[in-house]
This record gives structure tokens, sequence and C-alpha cells, in this order.
């Protein structure tokens, strides 16, 4: 049977129209037709104009910065967003001199949390100013230098990655078993569970970022964080949420773990972690039964495990093709010149996506892309 003009006319229109919609919901993804730079002028470029050109950075800051309309609780959402904007480390503000700051490092080495030859200057990254932020959360990277999203944006990046896979579980857990959860604690200890990684990964001169010292077994940055959240008087659900991000609560060991966690921030922030509601009313456990958020905000954290092994392969063979191709020394991947190239490079195409190319195009692939990001 033939369909009439008309029919058939409309029946187009609609089928173009559903062709264009599927098209709006195709994510896009950034190109990669980037005008190369020289390597001179990767030198010259500082870590914030990185993260400002890269557009998988400022895509990923800006998914974070529209996340949190999701949060009703209209206080909760005005303090992460606040803090998104301006990640300053006001827990800082309790420390205005040098003796202030030994206090506190012999209250943490006589509760065991760090070492007697531990100074103040490795748990308390100095900070020239502490009314403003050491640099936009948006530039920071995601960990200690040779770990994972470890380029300037790389923060932005993983806590995009973790709030999304965080919000995934969420979703699973309540379509599969009809669970209900806080879905507000869920958003805000996922974005705030590294809130601290702008004052503690700060950019040096040379192009690597500080070192990090542990605190409680745990680095720095995690017990930084919790200060943090703390000291800004989050709600207690989201404060015990981030603490399990490194530990999850599943036995009695993991738990002690969290508490001791939540103790040594306590100490920093100035807080009685019983009174604030983070532990039981005898200090040595979590509230009971257990909150379910922080093993979410846990699960969705494991972005690590393959980003982690990503970044030290590709900067190990970043390192071969800055000699082979740039004519670098092995001194040269020690300093500057190699740390800027690898943080532009990284920066705009971002170590997870350049590791896929090296995975399914091979050497030749990589090879190319770096050379169409960074002239020889």
């Amino acid at each position: 049977m033939l369909l009439s003009s008309t029919f058939s006319q409309r029946l187009t229109q609609v089928c173009l129209s559903l062709v264009a919609f599927t098209f709006v919901l195709i994510p896009v993804t950034p190109s990669l037709a980037k005008s190369p730079i020289t390597l001179e002028a990767c030198q010259q470029m500082a870590p914030v104009t990185m993260a400002e050109k890269s557009e998988y950075i400022m895509n990923s800051y800006n998914y974070l910065l529209k996340a949190t309309n999701e949060i009703s609780d209209l206080t909760l959402r005005k303090q992460v967003s606040e803090y998104l904007k301006n990640p300053i480390p006001t827990v800082m503000k309790q420390f205005p001199t040098d003796s202030e700051k030994e206090v506190l490092k012999q209250q943490l080495v006589t509760a065991g949390y760090i070492k007697s030859d531990t100074t103040y200057n490795q748990i308390l990254p100095p900070i020239q100013d502490t009314t403003k932020a050491p640099q936009p959360f948006y530039a920071a990277p995601g960990s200690v230098y040779m770990g994972h999203h470890s380029y300037p944006g790389g923060l932005a990046t993983h806590v995009a990655v973790v709030t999304k896979s965080a919000l995934g579980i969420y979703n699973a857990y309540k379509e599969t078993y009809g669970i209900e959860m806080n879905k507000d604690v869920i958003i805000a200890s996922t974005m705030m569970h590294d809130m601290n990684k702008p004052w503690v990964f700060q950019w040096q001169k040379d192009g690597a970022s500080f070192p990090e010292y542990t605190i409680a077994g745990t680095g720095a940055h995690h017990i930084l964080s919790i200060a943090e959240a703390m000291y800004r008087d989050f709600p207690k659900e989201v404060i015990v949420a981030m603490a399990c991000a490194h530990t999850p609560p599943s036995n009695p060991q993991d738990e002690q773990q969290v508490v001791a966690w939540l103790k040594a921030a306590a100490i920093i922030a100035g807080k009685n972690p019983i009174e604030i509601g983070v532990l039981d009313p005898q200090g040595n456990s979590l509230p009971q039964p257990r909150w379910m958020e922080g093993f979410i905000t846990h699960l969705g954290d494991h972005d690590y495990i393959l980003t982690g092994p990503m970044a030290g392969w590709l900067i190990t063979k970043l390192g071969d093709i800055a000699k082979t191709e740039y004519n670098m020394s092995d001194s040269d991947l020690k300093s500057s010149k190699f740390y800027t190239f690898r943080n532009y490079i990284f920066s705009q195409i971002t170590v997870e996506r350049l590791y896929n190319i090296w995975v399914t195009g091979g050497d030749k692939a990589l090879l190319s892309t770096v050379t169409s990001l960074v002239t020889k």
C-alpha cells in the first residue's frame, strides 16, 4: 500500500526531528585541533593558563558548578558552590603565627598522628595570604606529581568523574533495591572529598607541585580536607562521608582508621568530634547504624585505580618522547624543561585520553598527538 504524500512528508519531518534530537543528546568531545605551541612557550605558560586553555578541564569544572544545583539543601549548595569558586583554606585562620602552628604540631605528635621530626610546614603547606586561595580549584592537580591526574586541572577532571560515578551508583542502588539515600550528601561529599588539594598541591616554579606528607597514616590532603569541612560547619553526614573516601568502615580495623582521620582533622579544625556528631557518644566509632553515603563516596573515588597506573606509564613514555623528539637529556626530565612540557600536554588532552590514544593507535598515534600539541 502506498503512503499518501501528506503522510509521507509528516513522517519525514518526524524522522528528521528525531535525528536532530539524537545529535543534541550526544556529548561533544573536545577537539584535538589546537594550534601547536613551541617548547619554549610551554615553559613560559603558567599552570592556571594551561588549565583555562583546556576544554576537558573547563568542561569538568563547569559540570561541577552546574551539578551543585542538584543539591536541594540551599545552605549546603551555597557552601559547596562557594568553595568551588574560591578554595580558600579557611582552617588556616587558626594559625596566624608560627607559635600556633607549633602547638598544633605537638598536639598531633602527642596523639600519635605524625612523627616528632615532622615540621609544621609539612602538615600545613606554606601559603602567602590566608585570605586568598593559593590557586583556582580548576588549576590544581589531582594528586602527587607522579600520581593520578597530576597535571594542571587534574583535580577538576578527577572530581567530575568521582561525582558522576557516585551518582551512578546511587541511582543503581535506588533502582535495583529501592534504597533511599541522601543525594545531597553524596554530591557534596564527592565534590568536597579533596577540597584542600588546591592548598596541598600548589605549583612550584619548576613546574612540579608541592610534595605531600602523611597525617594519621594517609595523605595530608585527606585530613586537611576533612578539617576544612569541619571548620566550615558542613553537615556531619557530609564530613563522615568525606572521611570514608579513602577507606570504608567495613570492619573494625578499617573503621578505626576512619575514626583516627576524623579525630586528627578535629584537632586541626579546633572541634570536638563527639559534639559535632561525627563520632558516637564514646568517641570510639562512627555514628550507628553506619550511614550508607560514605560507602558510596568511597566507591565513587576509585577513579585512581585506572588513572594512577595510566599516569605512571605515560610519564615514562612521554619522557622517552622528550628525549628522542625534543632533544631533552636525562637531567632535563627532572627539571622545569620537562615538567612544563608534560603539564601542557597532559592538561590539553588529559592523561586519560592520551593513554586511550596510545592503547588504540600505538606509538605512532601517541607521537603524532604529542607533536600536534607542541612543535619539535
